[in-house]
């Protein structure tokens, strides 16, 4: 089956009946039906529903090397730079769809495979690794247009760096035991994005870990038996467009993975028991540059939109003409650029790997990832200091629709909308930056790719700063 349709991918997940709770009761009937998922699930199938638009064929799909048959353009593994300028093309395309707030879209996921199965080089030859089981999942995938979720995150018991669990009965997933049909895999795991609505479950341990039990990398459907999903509590306030005009479509519940002694079979493991691999092979891998470049080529359309949502402020309760709003909207603007500039410079220095693929440039691109997450919060506090007391007179739909509609849309226009106008533009703003869904989204952008100051360490350790104290030296010398 070559490129999904939208109703395909939700027949697939209603078939699967994955075992998810949330709000401590187990989903029942179709999951696409849930009130906590349908707005999700609904706007994922438009996702996949654009591959057949006749218009965007060649921008979201490409020919197959295998079959020749139409598949997701974000498994193309790039031989050329023109290769990555057509990935971002196709991730912008998509995430104009839901304007970039959907973080776990299929082309993130669709992109980790990718990137790992080009770096199957890696585990040749090497003790308990299965390269040909991670490139016949990919191109499985790849054929399929399978949906995936992925794990790679430990409970937050300890966090300190000489942590050992001691527990009789496993916290962290770990495996307990092996036989002629794979590893047997207990614990559990955060921080499932989607979980319970995609065809499969991506786990890969955290590298550093003491314990051989501790470190392996598999793929597994997400109705394994034992495989249990524990969302927390939704953030879909209600139906309502006007109401919740982000959250009613684009709330991706975060679960808890719960592994029951899950066998994993042996050709879904990419490897196991083995700590160098595990500790060195995500860092090695083309994991990074990849995965990066997507999420900075979504994050540039989310820019976009946040910066329309301000300017749509200015304008509305016409602001324009003072200097700080003005110099407000051009932080926003440096932003965007900045990001757009990031990600063009990563494809034109980008180089071909030692798997034969054409990687960006990645230490632009952790630049880019060093800057989102410190900008993104300042994002929604530029909202909120423009929106002001907009952003708390917000009264409901239904509020419009009584008799007391005239009153609103009289004391709540705007110098040039009605009531309603205004509010349903407030509305918008309060979603993206003051309600549930809207404080997760600056969390999940915090800490995409973890500790920011993690991160900004290990730029600082990885960029090659020899040339430049060398400058310093020679004048030194003279």
């Amino acid at each position: 089956m070559p490129a999904i349709t939208g109703k395909q991918y939700i027949n697939r997940i209603d078939h699967l009946k994955a075992d998810v709770w949330i709000d401590g009761k187990p989903v029942s009937g179709n999951i696409s039906e849930h009130p906590a998922f349908k707005g999700i699930i609904k706007s994922q199938a438009g996702l996949y529903d654009l591959q057949h638009d006749k218009d965007l064929k060649n921008v979201l799909t490409y020919l197959s090397p295998t079959t020749n048959k139409w598949v997701g353009m974000s498994y193309l593994q790039p031989k050329t730079k023109e290769d990555l300028v057509a990935r971002r093309e196709m991730v912008q395309q998509w995430a104009r769809k839901n304007n970039g707030l959907m973080g776990r879209s299929p082309d993130y996921m669709n992109t980790v495979l990718m990137a790992l199965a080009s770096s199957v080089h890696l585990l040749q030859d090497q003790k308990n690794c299965f390269p040909d089981n991670l490139q016949s999942f990919y191109e499985y995938a790849r054929e399929n247009d399978i949906s995936m979720t992925h794990t790679f995150i430990e409970p937050q018991v300890n966090r300190t760096q000489l942590y050992v669990e001691r527990s009789d009965e496993p916290i962290a997933a770990k495996i307990v035991g092996k036989n002629e049909d794979g590893i047997i895999i207990k614990g559990a795991r955060l921080l499932a994005t989607q979980g319970g609505i995609t065809d499969e479950l991506l786990v890969i341990a955290a590298g550093g870990k003491a314990e051989e039990g501790n470190s392996f990398a598999f793929s597994i459907p997400c109705n394994t038996k034992g495989l249990r999903f524990i969302g927390r509590e939704s953030f879909v306030g209600g139906d309502s467009n006007f109401n919740y005009p982000l959250s009613s479509k684009y709330e991706e519940i975060d679960s808890i993975v719960v592994f029951d002694d899950v066998l994993v079979p042996w050709e879904r493991v990419f490897y196991y028991d083995n700590l160098f691999i595990s500790t060195n092979f995500m860092k090695s891998s083309s994991f990074l540059p990849f995965t990066l470049h997507q999420v900075a080529s979504r994050q540039i359309v989310k820019t976009e939109f946040i910066l329309g949502i301000v300017q749509s402020i200015i304008e509305t309760i016409n602001i324009e003409e003072y200097q700080h709003v003005q110099e407000k909207a051009t932080e926003i603007i440096i932003a965007l650029e900045t990001m757009k500039a990031l990600v063009i410079k990563s494809e034109v220095e980008a180089k071909v790997d030692k798997g034969g693929w054409m990687q960006p440039d990645s230490t632009t691109l952790q630049i880019a990832m060093n800057v989102f997450p410190r900008i993104y919060p300042r994002f929604s506090e530029i909202i909120q200091l423009l929106g002001a007391s907009g952003l708390m007179s917000i009264p409901t739909e239904s509020a419009f629709q009584s008799p007391i509609r005239n009153e609103l849309n009289h004391y709540l226009q705007s110098w040039e909308d009605i009531g309603k106008d205004r509010v349903k533009l407030f509305r918008l703003a309060w979603d993206l930056t003051m309600s549930a869904f809207g404080t997760r989204q600056t969390l999940y952008e915090r800490f995409f790719f973890g500790d920011p100051v993690r991160l900004a360490s290990q730029l600082y350790f990885s960029y090659d700063t020899e040339e430049y104290v060398q400058r310093v030296k020679d004048i030194l010398e003279q």
